[in-house]
């Protein structure tokens, strides 16, 4: 009898254990509770329950997460969370790869629907259920490239600038770390965000020459490297203003060799269809009479 009596008392024990895990059995934490009386009591949070959406997006977004991570490795992009921090994203790596991957699994099914409905041969379903994801996913991976080249072109423009800004205020007394914050805090560009970002780290305490490498790495810029080596000889030099000055020509003088550069391979990519509309109609009538000229000496 009391074998039996604590075996009950053990089975009832473990089911009550097994059920406070569930969120439909186990009672509301106190900070839940609370929450509707707090400082804004008409948002009062629903407690999710066992199969609510966001007992399933708990689930799903460290799968979907690995897995955009693990196809990112496969198509060789660099850090994401690098990448999403040099375009001042708002979304961090987790939710980017769960929205990339959302937008594969999305292809996946329109492809199955399309399938399934038009009913096409082997090959082509298989390239629709294959093609359809892998484009979801390529063009959100695409997206991203293009804001990062997009913003680093634009940074290289506004660099010029910054570094003869930045010269005529240290030439007028003003200290580097004061010449960053009026920069950040003055400029509407893409360079002025990312002083925003160096005086910001500056503010929590690290040093103006470890912000400043922070941004020539995630700038990942070759003028912005130029620019911070030349900020980094504030402590050995009595003209850093001048050499400011001189490296902003410098910066002017790459950008405009380079402008003049892709220029050039624009106005010859131009002569490539050009070339080619004419070289096949003369083509083709060069050969009318030489085979004409070959028949008469054959005499066929």
């Amino acid at each position: 009898m009391r074998s039996l009596v604590a075996s009950g008392l053990v089975l009832w024990v473990g089911v009550t254990l097994v059920l406070s895990s569930t969120r439909w059995f186990a009672r509301a934490p106190l900070a839940e509770r609370l929450r509707p009386f707090g400082a804004d009591p008409h948002v009062a949070s629903r407690r999710p329950g066992l199969l609510s959406v966001e007992s399933f997006r708990d689930v799903l977004r460290p799968a979907a997460a690995a897995l955009g991570e693990l196809v990112g490795r496969l198509t060789g992009s660099g850090d994401l969370a690098t990448r999403l921090a040099r375009v001042h994203s708002t979304l961090d790596p987790t939710e980017f790869r769960v929205r990339q991957v959302g937008r594969a699994a999305a292809g996946l099914l329109v492809g199955i629907a399309v399938t399934a409905v038009v009913r096409p041969p082997a090959a082509f379903a298989l390239l629709l259920v294959l093609g359809l994801p892998s484009l979801g996913f390529l063009l959100t991976e695409r997206a991203l490239q293009r804001a990062e080249a997009a913003r680093q072109q634009r940074l290289s423009t506004e660099l010029p600038v910054i570094a003869e800004q930045l010269a005529m205020l240290l030439a007028s007394g003003w200290s580097t770390g004061g010449a960053l914050q009026r920069l950040a805090e003055r400029g509407s560009g893409v360079a002025a965000q990312d002083l925003a970002v160096v005086v910001g780290r500056i503010r929590q305490g690290l040093g103006e020459g470890d912000a400043l490498r922070e941004w020539q790495e995630l700038a990942d810029v070759p003028a912005v490297d130029r620019l911070v080596a030349v900020l980094a000889l504030q402590r050995a030099t009595t003209d850093l203003g001048r050499l400011l000055a001189d490296e902003a020509k410098a910066i002017r003088h790459d950008h405009h060799r380079r402008l003049i550069e892709e220029l050039d391979t624009r106005a010859q990519k131009v002569w490539i269809p050009v070339t080619v509309a004419t070289l096949i109609p003369g083509a083709i009538f060069l050969s009318i009479p030489f085979i004409e000229a070959l028949r008469l000496f054959t005499g066929s």
